[in-house]
């Protein structure tokens, strides 16, 4: 079998999306390749670990965890000397593996990850796959995260070096072909569109009965309940959607739910306590196991990213909110991936981002729907999911590139 290395950040046990999908991807594979993962040690257990770099087996895979400092998400430096470290610490690991046959890196952290991939290539004279789960310095760009022209226009010269020099690239969305494209990457037949998945086996439509003790301890019993779920950072723009939901406090039956942290949760809290908004609640990050019945406890979902995304992220959370069968309120821009999902599945209604009037005439609309068409709506996402966007489908697909690469 051949040696597969994953870089990554996050890997079990660790919570962000990119660490599931990664563990969940390496134990399909396992039987296949002789699997090592670099990753981070989780972030709950840093005190765990001794070690620059920490050895431990999960199931058939070998696991480097690289010790990094604790860091503040919220400030910038503290976020941008966690990367650096990362990094490095991960070179490091990199350097002490046997021989690798193929390198396996995703986009994150930004630049960085891809950089890292392109490094272990060319030590152990392996094939390389990048998984670009965003484009950078594209999304943070668009969110006026660094504003200097020079550094944007450095790490993109960066980052296209690192497309050109990969073996194989996959995005996960059709939408992201056309970054592609402006940046004038040299493609030769070496780009698949692999989507991100929800095991829809595990997170499923459930009966009333079954979240009723959900709905009652969130005070979400006998509402229409509409739900952002997921982290709440800075790419969805829910700082200025929230105060579109004021416009509906008035409506004690109404509710409107944040699950989930995130670096804007604070301040989106402090705007709610601040305009005294009963009907804005917000409820702590799920764990796995109970994410089936915190999804199924929402009439309506919301899926949101900022204008200039498109091309760039795709919200892997729509995968979710299809499983369980919940009409969605997409606030995405047009030919985006979430949104040709939206539309070609007919489960919800897709407005455009920052556009705050149309936002809130379209949570009216919703509002007014009869419960019995929100819930066909939601039945034809599951359905969608079903046929085309299944885990194993999306599982296959990443074993035919990987296959293709062995030697």
């Amino acid at each position: 079998m051949d040696n597969l290395l994953i870089v990554c950040d996050y890997f079990y046990p660790d919570i962000a999306s990119t660490g599931q999908l990664l563990t969940e991807l390496c134990l399909e594979l396992q039987d296949y390749f002789n699997i090592s993962v670099i990753a981070s040690v989780p972030s709950l257990q840093k005190d765990k670990y001794q070690s620059d770099i920490n050895y431990e087996k999960f199931q058939n895979i070998n696991m480097y965890r690289v010790k990094t400092k604790y860091f503040d998400k919220k400030n910038k430096i503290s976020r941008i000397k966690h990367v650096i470290e990362y990094y490095f610490s991960c070179k490091n690991a990199i350097k002490k593996l046997e021989k690798q046959n193929i390198i396996f890196t995703i986009s994150q952290p930004p630049i960085l990850g891809g950089l890292l991939g392109l490094y272990a290539k060319k030590f152990h004279k392996a094939k390389l796959i990048y998984n670009i789960q965003d484009f950078n310095p594209e999304q943070i760009q668009a969110v006026g995260y660094i504003k200097s022209k020079l550094l944007i226009y450095l790490l993109r010269k960066i980052d296209i070096r690192t497309c050109n020099n990969a073996d194989n690239i996959i995005v996960v969305g059709s939408d992201m072909l056309d970054t592609i494209k402006k940046r004038k990457i040299i493609v030769d037949n070496k780009i698949s569109v692999v989507n991100n998945w929800i095991d829809e086996k595990s997170v499923y439509p459930l009966s009333c009965d079954k979240v009723l003790e959900f709905k009652k301890k969130y005070n979400l019993k006998n509402k229409l309940v509409f739900m952002y779920s997921g982290n709440i950072g800075l790419y969805y723009d829910l700082e200025n959607i929230v105060k579109v939901f004021d416009k509906f406090r008035y409506r004690k039956d109404i509710v409107f739910t944040f699950v989930g942290d995130g670096v804007k949760k604070s301040e989106i809290e402090k705007y709610v306590i601040n305009n005294k908004i009963d009907n804005v609640i917000f409820i702590p990050f799920q764990n796995k196991e109970d994410l089936v019945y915190s999804l199924n406890a929402a009439d309506v979902h919301l899926v949101t990213n900022k204008r200039g995304i498109k091309g760039v992220s795709v919200p892997s959370k729509i995968y979710g909110v299809m499983a369980v069968a919940k009409y969605i309120l997409g606030i995405v821009e047009s030919g985006s991936e979430a949104s040709n999902l939206i539309e070609r599945s007919d489960c919800g209604l897709v407005v455009e981002p920052e556009n705050y009037e149309e936002i809130y005439k379209a949570v009216s609309y919703i509002i007014n729907m009869k419960s019995d068409e929100r819930r066909e709506k939601g039945v034809n996402g599951r359905r969608y999911l079903e046929n085309n966007l299944t885990k194993s489908k999306s599982i296959s697909k990443y074993k035919e590139v990987l296959f293709g690469l062995s030697v």
